[in-house]
């Protein structure tokens, strides 16, 4: 819709416009929106039936919001859609700082424009992308920021003296009237500056400098906050917290194909990327599988969370080192591998806090542990469990009684192969590279017939890792990049070669 073409207050009145607050005028827009089956909070997945109906009954309640919840849960971004619920433009006192209500006006500056201009007072339009204020909440802010403050350069070119009212120079809040105000991680803010915002929640008045004004501030105040600042940094104080009326518990995605949707709608990537870069299936759920086993492992701290924006960088890091091989191999294009994960190592070390046992390990052992968790959990929903196969030797007289689809592949490597698979092979080599492995092609053609000659190199590669992940066959990393696979018993024996001791250990197993 264009702007308005309403300029005086005189024509404002004539056209019959009723003034509504912002709490009221979200609550209308809120109840339109579903009355036509709208969808009130785009973008926003895994909030359908939990957080996003507590959102709404809030609106309709007319009540400021706080939003409680772990990092990456979205928070800022659900109080940034809010906006979408505003009208589209709404009439303002022209040159006012603060946004006043034609019709009701609240600053010295719009009343005695008012009183002097009366019906030829100049009205401005402002747009709902304007009506929309942030603040992140860090030690350093002061109510000057917030609130406002006695200006003396004001004071000095106005000739103005420092009793008059229009010396105060307004702050965020007052400036955010007939809008919407977040104050991110509200626990950061210092104890005496979270006091001053009682007034305007409760009272509706500020003080500044000596000056208590009535200002009647229209504001819908949403809040963030982690719990884990609650001891770690700070707190909300209660009366402060009394003073919000509902709040509104967040939380992570609650399966992998709804984190998978939210990790392909928020990351960035090129389309020359996915032009050069296949990403399957199942690497998607891989990165989803890494972040699920980071909020359950031992070694994260839990009450800091495991942010989304985990998974995102991931995919982002993951195409990156696709794209990275494949220009160093000269393919034109290219698939992901299991390999490539150990590029999204950096996205998982950053995004984790450790406890004590978890840095005691290092955090790109966690990041492997992680990764090594998400392909064993994957691993028995494309394959077979390889615990439900009866354990067996590899002499001929028990070969009758075999029934694991992968004792091909041990008995393989059993008998002194050696696998590596470079991290910069070309798909050529790469594909030939997982052929030389006996039984290997076959298990994955008894479960997945159909399957392309690129699933098949995958399927075949994540057999590998699954199998190594279950200790059937050796895994390790190799200098140059890549993996190698071998025995599992020779592997033990190697490690422990070089005394009496561990001798007889190994030759005991």
């Amino acid at each position: 819709m264009q702007q308005p073409a309403i300029k005086t207050l005189g024509e404002l009145k004539a056209s019959g416009y009723v003034s509504k607050t912002v709490k009221e005028e979200v609550r209308d827009n809120l109840i339109k929106a579903i009355q036509e089956k709208k969808e009130t909070f785009k973008g926003v997945l895994g909030y359908e039936d939990t957080v996003i109906p507590d959102v709404e009954r809030a609106i309709l309640s007319r009540h400021n919001i706080l939003f409680l919840g772990l990092r990456g849960q979205a928070k800022t971004r659900m109080a940034r859609e809010m906006v979408n619920l505003l009208d589209e433009w709404i009439p303002v006192v022209d040159g006012s700082e603060i946004n006043d209500d034609p019709f009701a006006p609240i600053s010295v500056y719009a009343r005695e424009l008012i009183a002097e201009k009366g019906d030829d007072t100049p009205i401005a339009w402002l747009h709902s992308s304007n009506r929309y204020g942030e603040k992140l909440a860090t030690p350093d802010v002061s109510v000057a920021d917030l609130i406002g403050d006695v200006d003396p350069i004001k004071a000095a070119n106005m000739r103005l003296s420092f009793a008059d009212e229009r010396v105060l120079h307004f702050g965020i809040i007052p400036r955010s009237h007939r809008g919407i105000f977040v104050i991110n991680e509200l626990p950061d803010l210092q104890a005496r500056i979270q006091v001053s915002l009682f007034n305007i929640l409760q009272e509706g008045d500020i003080q500044i400098r000596g000056f208590k004004l009535r200002l009647p501030l229209d504001i819908l105040f949403v809040f963030t906050a982690n719990p884990e600042d609650y001891t770690n940094r700070g707190s909300i104080v209660t009366p402060l917290k009394d003073r919000i009326e509902s709040q509104i518990v967040t939380h992570y995605p609650r399966t992998v194909d709804i984190s998978k949707a939210i990790t392909a709608q928020e990351a960035d990537v090129l389309d020359v990327q996915n032009q050069k870069v296949m990403m399957p299936e199942l690497c998607s759920l891989l990165i989803e599988q890494i972040a699920m086993e980071a909020r359950k492992s031992e070694y994260v701290d839990q009450k800091s969370g495991v942010s989304a924006r985990l998974t995102i960088s991931a995919y982002e890091n993951l195409v990156s080192t696709a794209e990275r091989r494949a220009l160093r191999s000269g393919d034109a294009s290219t698939q992901i591998r299991i390999a490539d994960f150990t590029g999204v190592v950096p996205s998982i070390t950053g995004k984790i806090e450790l406890v004590y046992e978890g840095e005691q390990e290092g955090a790109a052992n966690v990041a492997y542990s992680l990764l090594g968790k998400a392909i064993r959990s994957l691993f028995v929903q494309y394959c077979p469990d390889p615990q439900t196969f009866k354990k067996s030797g590899r002499s001929p007289e028990t070969a009758k009684v075999r029934s694991s689809p992968y004792q091909p592949i041990i008995d393989w490597f059993g008998n002194g192969n050696d696998l590596l698979i470079p991290n910069d092979d070309n798909d050529e080599d790469y594909r030939n590279n997982l052929y030389k492995v006996d039984g290997l092609y076959t298990a994955v053609k008894a479960y997945y017939p159909k399957a392309k000659e690129e699933e098949n190199t995958l399927l075949m590669e994540f057999l590998l890792h699954g199998l190594a992940e279950f200790s059937l066959i050796s895994k390790k990393g190799v200098e140059t990049g890549g993996y190698s696979f071998g025995d599992i018993l020779g592997g033990m024996m190697n490690m422990s070669f070089g005394s009496d001791d561990d001798n007889e250990d190994s030759e005991e197993y």
